[in-house]
């Protein structure tokens, strides 16, 4: 799908200082990040995959997005996933699930899609209810609300810039069930769509793993892999902040990268397991950390204090003079 077309105006994107315009907010890099995501965790816990709580957060998205100028939209999709109990009998849960859509136009077609999941952990097995995995009380602060507040401020500073190629913002749902969100907007996108989207930036997961991470999918050409999370990790040298790259490709299995889209994900990583720090090791194991008692805001700011302050202002700090620079080659 990549295209000599799509790499050649990828190639150019490199450019601008990170200074607001004028007219723009002056609210400090971050803040907004901070703020969308303590009232998504508050106010929305239960974000499940077709419940209510998705769709009023559906609906909360739809509003902040059109509120700031953006062609705006919900998209419902009807789809299902395994439930596994513990007799060993699977059955289908059908549900009815919501993501929502805001562009922007820019001088051309070709369009950055940057992504972020809505829906927090749903229980898919009788062994995820007694680990107390998602469910209706979950307020999935990090998994995912603070990829969705990092997604609002990027879109709130960006909204009155001049743009040269189109943005999209999508919020998915149906992610923690197998992706289903993802497939339901890649199987919607019309051939030409495909063809000028030069760029997927998804964002999930930024407050709790100890280094904030940027990876490249497997079938990113190594051009665009230079454009982008190269670039990300300069960009956050710059301003003293310490983030990482992937070594090796990211074999997430993401939908888009699958299709042929270039990706770069954005989310966190803990590093080497002998130099995790305690407080990760005891109060975030990996295999836990989605359970409703450990991903909220008192949990996180007990054991990690200050840490969804840093973690939004860098992770914007870094992303918005990316996606300006992308944007405007």
């Amino acid at each position: 799908m990549f295209t000599l077309l799509r790499l050649g105006a990828l190639a150019a994107l490199i450019g601008c200082g990170i200074s607001l315009p004028a007219g723009a907010t002056t609210e400090k890099v971050g803040s907004i990040a901070e703020q969308q995501l303590r009232h998504i965790a508050t106010y929305f816990p239960g974000r499940m995959a077709g419940s209510p709580a998705e769709m009023l957060t559906a609906d909360y998205l739809q509003q902040q997005f059109s509120a700031l100028g953006y062609k705006s939209d919900t998209r419902r999709f009807n789809t299902r996933y395994p439930w596994h109990h513990q007799d060993g009998e699977d059955t289908w849960r059908n549900i009815n699930a919501t993501s929502v859509i805001a562009a922007r136009e820019g001088e051309v077609p070709q369009q950055i899609l940057i992504i972020a999941h809505t829906d927090s952990t749903s229980p898919q097995s009788d062994a995820d209810l007694q680990k107390n995995f998602g469910g209706l009380s979950a307020q999935a602060a990090d998994n995912n609300a603070s990829g969705l507040g990092v997604m609002l401020e990027l879109a709130e500073r960006l909204s009155k810039e001049h743009l040269h190629y189109s943005l999209r913002f999508v919020a998915l749902s149906g992610e923690e069930i197998g992706q289903r969100g993802s497939e339901d907007y890649l199987a919607r996108m019309k051939p030409e769509e495909k063809q000028n989207t030069l760029l997927v930036i998804n964002l999930n997961s930024l407050i709790v793993g100890n280094h904030l991470t940027f990876s490249s999918g497997n079938n990113t050409p190594l051009a665009v892999m230079r454009q982008t999370r190269d670039r990300a990790l300069t960009l956050a040298r710059r301003s003293g902040i310490y983030a990482v790259g992937k070594k090796e490709k990211n074999a997430s299995g993401s939908p888009f990268d699958r299709a042929g889209f270039p990706l770069m994900t954005v989310s966190t990583s803990d590093g080497p397991s002998g130099k995790m720090p305690a407080v990760l090791k005891q109060h975030f194991p990996v295999g836990l950390r989605n359970q409703a008692q450990r991903d909220n805001l008192a949990y996180i700011d007990h054991w990690l204090p200050g840490r969804i302050t840093s973690r939004t202002h860098s992770t914007v700090a870094v992303l918005l003079p990316l996606i300006r620079e992308l944007a405007n080659p």
